[in-house]
This record gives C-alpha cells, sequence and structure tokens, in this order.
C-alpha cells in the first residue's frame, strides 16, 4: 500500500474517532441538562404563625386642646374677661399663674366719677346705715352696684393664665384684661373630614398623643384616651370637615392650645385570626393570598381581609387555623406550590 492512502486512512479513522466522542459528550450534556431541569426549584424563605387576638380600626387626626365648653351643669372651663366699663386700672390683686376662686375681685378701676376705694367705702356705709334702718335696700343696691361696675371678679374658680393689663391702663368694655381657666376641665377639639364623620359615635375612646410634649407642674405629658363627648351634625361649608371633642380627664398633663395627635376607635373585632401583614400578598388575579406552610412546600390560599393593626391583619380563609405557618418574608410572587427552605431559625414562632 502506499504511503499517501496509509495517510489517508489514518486522518478518516481520526475524524471518525472524534465524531463518536462528540456524539458521546453531546448526549451526556444534554442527559444532565434534562436531570437538572426536572429538579424542583427550592425558595428560602422566612414564616410567622397564625394568631387569634383583638384588633381595631382607628380614624385619626389632630386636634387643639382647649377649655372644656359649658354643660348643662358646669359653665366654661375657661373665660376671658373685660373691664365692665371705661376707667383706669388703680390696683391689680393677682399675677399670672395664680390660682383664683370663682368671685375674687382681680382688679380694680377708677372711673371719671368716682374711684374704686370711695365706691367700696359707701358700700360699707350704706351696710351700716341699713343696719340701723337708716337707709333703704334700694339705696345699698346702688352703691353695690356702683362697686361692681369698678371691679373686675373672676367668674369661675381656675389659674390665671393671662394678664393683659398694669395699674395706670386705660381701659373699656372692648378691652380683655384677664383671661381664667379651669385646667382640669379641658377638651380636645378636633375637624375631621365629612366623610369619616359617619364612623363616629359618642362614647368612643379616643387616643391622644401630644407634638412635642412640655412638662406641667414637674410632670411630663403623657398619652391618654377620653371618651368622644360631642361630634357636631353639621358641615362646615369652608373646608367640608365635622367638629368633634373629647373631654379629658383631669390631670391629663397636656397645656390649653397645644397641638395633638389622636385616633378613634371605630370598630374593634375580638379573637379574630390574624397573620403577619407581610404574609398577606395578592396573586396574579388581584386576591389576597397567604403560602400556608405544610412541611417543605408552601401552598397559595385565597383570604379575606379585615382589620389591619400593628402589623397584623385580620383573615379569613378555609382551613386556616390558629398557630398555622405561613411564608411572610418571601411570600410576594411565589408560585401556586413551590417547595421552600425555611430561613428563621424559631420557624416564625
Amino acid at each position: 500500500m502506499k504511503p499517501k492512502q496509509i495517510i489517508i486512512g489514518i486522518i478518516i479513522l481520526m475524524c471518525g474517532g472524534l465524531s463518536v466522542f462528540l456524539l458521546i459528550k453531546s448526549r451526556r450534556a444534554t442527559s444532565a441538562s434534562d436531570e437538572e431541569g426536572t429538579a424542583p426549584t427550592i425558595v428560602s424563605v422566612q414564616v410567622g404563625a397564625l394568631k387569634r387576638m383583638t384588633l381595631h380600626r382607628f380614624l385619626t387626626g389632630y386636634g387643639t386642646v382647649e377649655p372644656a365648653p359649658a354643660t348643662a351643669h358646669e359653665p366654661a372651663a375657661g373665660a376671658q374677661l373685660a373691664a365692665p366699663g371705661a376707667g383706669v386700672v388703680a390696683k391689680v390683686n393677682v399675677i399670672e399663674g395664680q390660682h383664683v376662686e370663682k368671685g375674687d375681685v382681680l382688679m380694680e378701676l377708677n372711673s371719671g366719677t368716682t374711684t374704686a376705694d370711695y365706691a367700696e367705702q359707701e358700700v360699707e356705709r350704706q351696710k351700716a346705715l341699713y343696719a340701723q334702718h337708716n337707709t333703704s335696700l334700694k339705696a345699698l343696691q346702688d352703691a353695690e352696684a356702683q362697686l361692681a361696675a369698678l371691679q373686675v371678679t373672676a367668674p369661675l374658680s381656675g389659674t390665671l393664665t393671662r394678664l393683659n393689663v398694669k395699674p395706670g391702663a386705660a381701659v373699656d368694655v372692648n378691652t380683655v384684661v384677664a383671661e381664667v381657666m379651669d385646667l382640669n376641665r379641658l377638651a380636645v377639639r378636633a375637624e375631621i373630614p365629612a366623610a369619616e364623620a359617619d364612623e363616629l359615635q359618642t362614647g368612643e375612646e379616643v387616643q391622644i398623643s401630644g407634638t412635642g410634649f412640655q412638662p406641667v407642674d414637674g410632670q411630663d405629658a403623657r398619652p391618654t384616651t377620653a371618651p368622644l363627648s360631642f361630634v357636631s351634625p353639621a358641615v362646615d361649608a369652608n373646608n367640608g370637615t365635622v367638629l368633634m371633642r373629647a373631654l379629658l380627664p383631669a390631670d391629663n398633663g397636656l397645656r390649653p392650645g397645644q397641638f395633638v395627635r389622636l385616633r378613634v376607635v371605630t370598630a374593634t373585632h375580638t379573637h379574630c385570626l390574624a397573620a403577619p401583614a407581610e404574609g398577606v400578598v395578592t396573586d396574579e388575579s388581584g386576591h389576597s393570598v397567604v403560602a400556608l406552610v405544610h412541611g417543605d412546600e408552601a401552598a397559595q390560599i385565597p383570604v379575606q381581609t379585615g382589620l389591619r393593626e400593628s402589623g397584623w391583619v385580620e383573615i379569613e380563609g378555609t382551613g386556616l387555623k390558629e398557630g398555622d405557618s405561613v411564608v411572610t418574608i418571601g411570600a410576594y410572587g411565589l408560585p401556586a406550590k413551590t417547595k421552600i427552605q425555611i430561613g428563621n431559625p424559631n420557624n416564625g414562632q
């Protein structure tokens, strides 16, 4: 055989062997790929447990602390005091922050015709004469009326929160000379959108917390609760809101004029089944679901949602019960039935 033919034969044999090798390798790769394709996908998740608990629905807003309004049994808890007539302030008997009793004389005036001192002396003289039956009751009453026209008295017991004048100041009936408040009878006033007013009923609990609390009489102001006492039947046409008011308990630590946050409990569901909020997600069809854990698998369960509070959501769903594990972190986008690997060591309990 010629050398040329031998070389050609060798080349043909080598090409054939290489083809066989490549074919075998290709089949092995395809087989490995098929095996990988049939292997289940395992998703790492964290889980939490369903619980029975009490949940609330709240209406939230902001309000202002003010003196309580008048009721059938008590006068308003705050009053701005005007001078009884034109004159000059002769004497101021109080200082701001002082406690006063109803009827206390806070300041005295001199008018253009008489002075407070003379009017007081005339009252004492008329009393003495009346006791001796030497003057009429009308004369005594006229003297008392003249003195009253020269005095500013406290209409209620409380704290003198503002004093606007000093001795020597000229005043008239339009001058607000002082302000008195009963700090143990305060209320929170708020305006809420009219669309939300139907959820409110008097007697419901209002939770109140201040913004930038300041200490009062050495006590730190603190969050407090109060019953809802009034919901206006009328809507303010200027802003579309409804007035609501809650009467605060005594010694609540809040100041008149203080801006506060509030929320009203409008619904309470007791012993309801609840899931961690991050575990309640929306599926591709737009329905709420939870991923219920069975061993190493998670199956989506449709649920109806209710109240939400503090990271928990009220749910109702077929077969769900207290203590069931549901996927929390990793729940969003899970297929309908998925192999899972739980990442939190305590299994969400």
